[in-house]
C-alpha cells in the first residue's frame, strides 16, 4: 500500500517536468505524423477539460492554479505549432496527409477541401477569439485585479468588525484574511495570464502567413511542384494546422472569460444560470408571445416559431404553477374565558438590565424558529464583551414593539433607551471607512455604531461596493455591532452588586485569605463595586481581579474614598493600561499640557469640586485636544494625554466624549516605557 502511494506521488510530481521536457522535444526533435495526431488530440481534450472545470468549479479560488495551467497549455500549443510547421514544410509536397490525420481531417472534412473557405473560417475564428473573447476577458481581468486590490482594506475592516463584534473567532478571521490575499493574487495572475491568450492569437495569424509563403517557396523551388499544386497542398495543410490550434485556443479564451466574470462567492453556476434566467415566469411568457406573433406572419418559418412559442408558454405555465403556494385558512379556536386570578407580586415584571426592542419587520432577524441571524450575533457579542470586560454580561432580552417603526430597533439599559437605529432587512449596509474609490448607488444613511457615512444597497451590489473600498455588512451585523459599542460605552452600568459578589466568590476559590481580609473587614462590597465601576467607566477591564483586590487590600486602610482607591488601582494596572492603549512598542507618544496651564489646573483642582476654569478657556482647551486626537487617529497613532495625577480625573471627565483620547497620569506609565513628546497643548 505504501509503495503504491509512493509511486502515485512520484507520477504526480514528475508530471509537470515531463510535460516541459516534452515541449522542448517538440521544438527540437522532428515528430512523426502519428505523434502529431496524438498530441493534437491530447491538446483538444485538455482544453475541453479546462473549460468544463471553469464551469463546474464552485468559485474562482477553487481553481487557483488556472493561471499556471493557462501558461503551460499555451506554451504546449505553440510548441505543437513549431513541430507541425516543420513537418508541413518538410513533407508537404507529398500530399495533404503529410502532417497526420488530424490536420488532414480539419483541412479536408471541416472546410471541404476548399482552401478559400478555410481561410474565411480561420479568419472568423481568429476575429472571434482575438477581438471578442480575448479582448473582453483581458479587460475584465484588468478591472477585476485593480478593484480587488482596491477593495482589500474594506474587506479587512469588515473582518475586524466581525471579530470585534464576536461574530467570528481568531481562526476564522485568519482564514478569511488568507482568502482575501489569495483572491488578490489570483486576479493579479489572471490579469497577466490573459495576455498569453492575446499573444497566442496574434502568433496564430503570423504563423499562418509564414507557413503559406514558406510552403509556396519550398514547394515550387525545391520540390518542382506547380504553383497551383503547391497552393493546394501547403494552404490546406497550413489551414488545417491553424484550425487545429485555434479550436483549443478559443476554448481556453472562453474558460478565461468565464472564470474572471464569475462572482467570488461559492455557487453552482449551472443552477444559478437557470434560477436567475428562468425564475420569473413572465420572462418566458413574453418570449412566447413575441415568438407567436412572428410565427403567424406570412413567409416566416411558421412551424419553428410557433412550436418554440408553445414550448416557452408551457414552461412559463409550469414555473408559475410550481411557485404558487395555496394559502391555508386559519383555524381560530374559541375557548371560554377563564376567571381572572387575583394580582400578586408575580405579576410585577422586573426591569430587564439589557433590552432590545425591534419593529415587526425585523422579527425574522430574531426568530429562533427561522434561524434568525441576530440571535447568534448577540450571543457572540455577549461572549466577546465578557472576555474583554472581565465579568459575565447579562443576557439581552429581545422583544417586538409595535410602538416602534417597522424597521426600527431600540437598545435599552435598565428600561432607559441608550441607542436606537433603523435597518433595511432586505439590504446590506455599505459603510464608508473614510477612503473609498467611488460612490455607490443606494439609500444614504449613517452607520449607527460609529456615525460614519453609509448607504443601504441591494445584495447584488455587494461585490461592487467592496471593490470600491466600502465595508459591507448585513442588517444583523449592523444591530449587533451597535449593541456591542453601546454596551462597551456603558459597561460600568452593567456591573452591579451581584456581579461584584460573583467576582469575589470566584477569587475566593483561588485566594480565600485575600478576599477574607478585604471584605467585609476592610472595605464594604458597595465600595469595591464602585471602584470596579469607575474602572469600567474609564474603559479598563476588570479581568485582573486579583491585582485589583490586592491593591484595594493595601490601600483600604488608608482611605475609604472610591475615587482615591480607583486612582491607586489604575497605578497598579498601569502596565496593562498602557499596553492596551499603545501596544508593545517601546515608546509611548503623548500629548501634554503647557506648564503654566497645568499649574493653573493643578492649583484649582479641589477635592469634591471642579477645575476652576472659565467656560471659554475650557471650550478652547477641549477644541485643541480634540483636534490633536483626530490628527493622531488619522496618522494611525494612539492619542494619549499625559497629566498630573491630581488633574487626571477631571480632564478624563471633560474629554470623555472625545473618541480615542486616553488621559493618563504620570505615575501610571511604567518606568521602562520611554515617553515621546508630540506637542504641548495650551
Amino acid at each position: 500500500m505504501g509503495s503504491g502511494n509512493l509511486l502515485t506521488d512520484l507520477i504526480r510530481g514528475a508530471g509537470m517536468p515531463l510535460l516541459l521536457l516534452a515541449m522542448l522535444a517538440m521544438m527540437m526533435v522532428p515528430l512523426p505524423p502519428l505523434g502529431l495526431d496524438v498530441l493534437f488530440t491530447f491538446n483538444i481534450a485538455l482544453s475541453v477539460a479546462i473549460l468544463l472545470t471553469t464551469v463546474y468549479v464552485g468559485r474562482p479560488l477553487d481553481f487557483a492554479v488556472f493561471p499556471t495551467i493557462l501558461l503551460v497549455v499555451t506554451l504546449m500549443r505553440l510548441a505543437l505549432n513549431i513541430a507541425s510547421t516543420r513537418v508541413v514544410l518538410l513533407n508537404g509536397h507529398t500530399g495533404t496527409s503529410a502532417a497526420g490525420k488530424v490536420i488532414e481531417a480539419f483541412g479536408e472534412f471541416v472546410i471541404g477541401g476548399n482552401y478559400a473557405v478555410g481561410l474565411v473560417i480561420f479568419g472568423i475564428l481568429v476575429i472571434i477569439n482575438f477581438v471578442v473573447v480575448t479582448k473582453g476577458a483581458t479587460r475584465v481581468s484588468e478591472v477585476t485585479a485593480r478593484f480587488t486590490l482596491d477593495a482589500m482594506p474594506g474587506k479587512q475592516m469588515a473582518i475586524d468588525a466581525d471579530l470585534n463584534a464576536g461574530i467570528i473567532d481568531q481562526e476564522t478571521a485568519r482564514t478569511r484574511r488568507a482568502e482575501i490575499s489569495e483572491e488578490a493574487d489570483f486576479y493579479g495572475s489572471m490579469d497577466g495570464s490573459s495576455k498569453f491568450i492575446r499573444g497566442d492569437a496574434i502568433a496564430a495569424i503570423l504563423i499562418l502567413f509564414i507557413n503559406i509563403i514558406g510552403g509556396l517557396i519550398i514547394g515550387t523551388s525545391q520540390h518542382g511542384l506547380t504553383f497551383s499544386a503547391a497552393v493546394h497542398n501547403y494552404t490546406l495543410l497550413t489551414i488545417g494546422d491553424g484550425l487545429v490550434a485555434q479550436v483549443p485556443s478559443l476554448l481556453l479564451s472562453t474558460a478565461v472569460a468565464i472564470i474572471v466574470t464569475r462572482v467570488s462567492r461559492s455557487q453552482d453556476m449551472r443552477k444559478q444560470v437557470f434560477l436567475q434566467l428562468f425564475s420569473d415566469h413572465r420572462t418566458l411568457l413574453v418570449t412566447a408571445a413575441v415568438l407567436g406573433v412572428l410565427g403567424i406572419i406570412p413567409g416566416m418559418p411558421n412551424f419553428a416559431f410557433l412550436s418554440l412559442a408553445g414550448l416557452c408558454g408551457f414552461a412559463a405555465f409550469r414555473i408559475e404553477r410550481s411557485q404558487r403556494t395555496p394559502a391555508e385558512p386559519e383555524v381560530v379556536e374559541t375557548t371560554p374565558e377563564a376567571a381572572l386570578p387575583d394580582l400578586s407580586w408575580q405579576d410585577v415584571d422586573p426591569v430587564d438590565l439589557i433590552g432590545l426592542d425591534v419593529g415587526y419587520r425585523l422579527i425574522p432577524l430574531v426568530d429562533r424558529n427561522r434561524d434568525g441571524a441576530l440571535v447568534s450575533r448577540i450571543k457572540g457579542v455577549r461572549r466577546k464583551l465578557t472576555e474583554e470586560l472581565g465579568f459575565l454580561v447579562s443576557p439581552v432580552h429581545i422583544r417586538d414593539n409595535l410602538d416602534l417603526g417597522p424597521n426600527n430597533y431600540r437598545i435599552t439599559l435598565a428600561g432607559v433607551c441608550i441607542g436606537e437605529g433603523e435597518v433595511q432587512i432586505d439590504k446590506d449596509l455599505a459603510i464608508n471607512p473614510s477612503q473609498v474609490f467611488g460612490k455607490i448607488e443606494g439609500i444614504e444613511t449613517v452607520d449607527p455604531a460609529f456615525g460614519l457615512e453609509a448607504y443601504w444597497i441591494d445584495a447584488s451590489q455587494r461585490e461592487e461596493a467592496q471593490m470600491l473600498g466600502y465595508t459591507v455588512v448585513d442588517p444583523a451585523t449592523v444591530v449587533a455591532t451597535h449593541l456591542s459599542e453601546v454596551l462597551k460605552s456603558n459597561a460600568h452600568e452593567l456591573l452591579g452588586h451581584e456581579e461584584c459578589q460573583q467576582l469575589m466568590d470566584r477569587l475566593a476559590e483561588s485566594s480565600p485569605k485575600l478576599v477574607e481580609d478585604l471584605t467585609p473587614k476592610l472595605l464594604p462590597m458597595s465600595t469595591i463595586t464602585r471602584v470596579l465601576q469607575n474602572l469600567l467607566e474609564e474603559k479598563i477591564s476588570v479581568r485582573n481581579i486579583r491585582k485589583i483586590a490586592e491593591t484595594l487590600a493595601e490601600q483600604g486602610a488608608r482611605s475609604q474614598d472610591p475615587d482615591a482607591l480607583s486612582a491607586a488601582v489604575r497605578v497598579s494596572l498601569g502596565r496593562s493600561i498602557v499596553q492596551n492603549v499603545a501596544g508593545t512598542r517601546p515608546e509611548l507618544p503623548v500629548l501634554t499640557l503647557e506648564p503654566e496651564l497645568e499649574r493653573i489646573l493643578n492649583d484649582s483642582a479641589q477635592e469634591g469640586g471642579s477645575l476652576g476654569l472659565e467656560p471659554a478657556m475650557m471650550e478652547r482647551l477641549h477644541k485643541s485636544l480634540s483636534e490633536k486626537a483626530q490628527s493622531q487617529e488619522i496618522a494611525g497613532e494612539p492619542a494619549v494625554l499625559l497629566v498630573a495625577p491630581q488633574v487626571r480625573p477631571w480632564m478624563s471627565r471633560m474629554m470623555r466624549n472625545v473618541r480615542n483620547l486616553h488621559v493618563l497620569a504620570y505615575n501610571e506609565v511604567p518606568d521602562d516605557k520611554r515617553i515621546q513628546m508630540l506637542a504641548a497643548v495650551g
